[in-house]
């Protein structure tokens, strides 16, 4: 890192601390249920869900992220549904607004300059007093400084699908739950396949294939921001319907005991180094399950 970029950093952190203490100090911190809670809650409940992240606070506060370009309609969807007090539906938010110990010390220092940059733009856009819950119900091994309770998370993960029929929203490349046992107690799967890059482009084409499907059907979502909107607008439509972007790639390297974000062979992550790197494969079963490919 050169002593130009350093002093830049240097600067940054300065000028926003004073605005993090303000609101850190003087603002009542949002509600949020653990990951255990929140899991128990979709089992015996049946929400929709939709999950905000970093990702998703910037295309809010109008920036563009690497899979998804700022689009204001988007933007302004993903603002009415974090204030949004629908019934049967759940916004999930990180759970690191009070105390993030539980997470790993990378982790910790992310969320450390995370929130010291953007704490205010999430008390700005945040409702008073709602009960969210928590995002990181996908996100449930590699950041987790206790691993041993994973085994438990992903377990209840899998009860949500149990005997449902389930219709997948995926990014092209994303391949959810192949070559692992993630889904293995659905009833049946079908897929419908969209860009792994701006994916909102196709938001209405994408909700009219999902609506040629029975309103029986659980449908899983991992389009990064697009799917926190669609959840809702499918839950409007009368659809259970839940974003899970990253869960696959979770379990993955929770299978694998992985250390760090690696990438995993033959899927798409946007978050390990060689992740575009992702080769075409040849699985008769995952060819049978896809009922649709939009935008490519």
């Amino acid at each position: 890192m050169s002593i130009v970029t350093k002093i830049k950093n240097r600067t940054r952190w300065l000028l926003s601390y004073p605005n993090h203490w303000f609101y850190k100090t003087f603002y009542p911190k949002p509600i949020v249920k653990n990951i255990e809670e929140t899991l128990r809650v979709i089992i015996a409940n049946n929400p929709s869900v939709s999950r905000y992240g970093d990702g998703e606070l910037d295309i809010m506060v109008g920036k563009d992220i690497p899979f998804q370009k700022y689009d204001k309609r988007l933007a302004e969807k993903m603002k009415a549904i974090l204030q949004s007090d629908e019934e049967g539906f759940m916004t999930c938010i990180c759970d690191v607004f009070d105390d993030y110990s539980y997470l790993t010390e990378t982790a910790q220092k992310y969320f450390d300059v995370h929130l010291r940059n953007s704490r205010h733009l999430w008390y700005k856009l945040l409702k008073p007093r709602k009960i969210y819950y928590c995002a990181q119900i996908t996100r449930l091994y590699m950041g987790l400084k206790d691993k041993s309770k994973s085994p438990l998370y992903f377990s209840l993960l899998k009860q949500i699908w149990q005997d449902r029929d389930i219709i997948m929203v995926e990014g092209e490349k994303s391949r959810l739950g192949v070559g692992n046992d993630l889904f293995d107690s659905a009833k049946s799967i079908r897929r419908i396949l969209c860009p792994s890059q701006n994916a909102f482009t196709y938001y209405d084409e994408i909700i009219e294939e999902v609506e040629k499907n029975e309103k029986d059907a659980l449908v899983l979502l991992a389009l990064g921001p697009t799917a926190t909107a669609m959840a809702y607008d499918l839950h409007k439509k009368g659809y259970q319907s839940i974003d899970l972007g990253h869960v696959d790639i979770e379990y993955e390297w929770f299978l694998m005991g992985a250390t760090e974000k690696v990438p995993v062979k033959n899927k798409y992550t946007n978050e390990a180094i060689g992740d575009t790197e992702v080769s075409n494969i040849n699985d008769t079963l995952y060819s049978s399950q896809i009922i649709a490919c939009i935008g490519f």
